[in-house]
């Protein structure tokens, strides 16, 4: 495959960082030495552009890089968001009734006027409270309380985040599957096992729509992607390869054309070291 017709693309919690959620200097140091030499890379994550940025700032990336599950794209260089894929108003009011239906509350997300806002009614639970508290110290960012996210114009909203129990979220799950506009991802927290995230979106947004798109930006003649969880699947199904991190879920090893070491042993940059250059 010619390097500068191939698009490498890695999820990040659980493929690209360590157990630490960080990038180890290693991987720093290789991937921009790669980059430097032609390697077309970019990354495909869940997170925001707080969290991702700050993890990746020593990284020289010249790509866009793919946001919350495939509902953003923002451009390093030019610093802007290049695509958004908003909720609709009236889906944004249906899902907080049905929240509200099953008591269950998490984090709503807001961009506006490229600005992202992040809502969260009560803290109460803890697994919501180290998420808030870690990403405060980890990373700075903001977070704001409202008494309900019906207080919160629907105009602009483009996520929501659950995170509780497998058994408590389910019923949350079943009924906004029935939504024909919405994305649902639904998978274990790698750093809290016993958790679950429940991430709800647009159905114009997914990793392989965003794959699909810098591809055809790009005239990428091939993609090369990377991937440990469940909510992985969709970026694979847009790779024409697609390798596996050593500690993946069995459902995304079964579908890899190759398996890379874990995550705490820099897999993917391994992988690469030895197959891209």
């Amino acid at each position: 495959m010619s390097m500068d017709k191939t698009l490498y693309i890695s999820d990040l919690d659980g493929t690209l960082l360590n157990n630490s959620a960080e990038l180890s200097e290693y991987a720093t140091n290789t991937l921009n030495a790669m980059i430097a030499r032609g390697l077309r890379f970019s990354v495909a994550t869940a997170r925001t552009l707080a969290s991702s940025a700050k993890i990746l700032c020593g990284l020289m990336l010249r790509l866009p890089i793919v946001l919350m599950n495939g509902v953003l794209i923002y451009d390093m260089e030019r610093k802007q968001y290049t695509q958004v894929n908003y909720l609709a108003p009236k889906t944004v009011s249906e899902i907080i009734r049905t929240l509200s239906r099953f008591e269950i509350t998490g984090f709503m997300y807001e961009l506006k006027d490229g600005e992202l806002m992040t809502y969260h009614e009560s803290l109460e639970k803890k697994p919501l409270r180290d998420f808030v508290e870690e990403r405060i110290a980890k990373y700075n960012k903001a977070f704001q309380h409202t008494d309900g996210f019906d207080r919160i114009s629907p105009e602009n909203v483009i996520y929501f985040t659950l995170l509780d129990t497998r058994e408590r979220l389910m019923p949350v799950y079943e009924a906004l599957s029935t939504q024909t506009d919405l994305k649902l991802t639904f998978y274990e927290d790698i750093y809290r096992p016993g958790f679950w995230y429940l991430e709800i979106f647009s159905d114009k947004a997914s990793k392989q729509n965003a794959v699909d798109h810098l591809r055809e930006a790009y005239g990428f003649e091939h993609v090369v992607g990377f991937g440990d969880n469940l909510n992985d699947l969709p970026m694979f199904a847009a790779c024409d390869i697609k390798v596996a991190a050593g500690n993946a879920k069995p459902e995304v090893k079964a579908i890899a054309n190759y398996i890379c070491s874990t995550n705490d042993n820099d897999g993917v940059v391994k992988w690469l070291e030895e197959n891209a250059i």
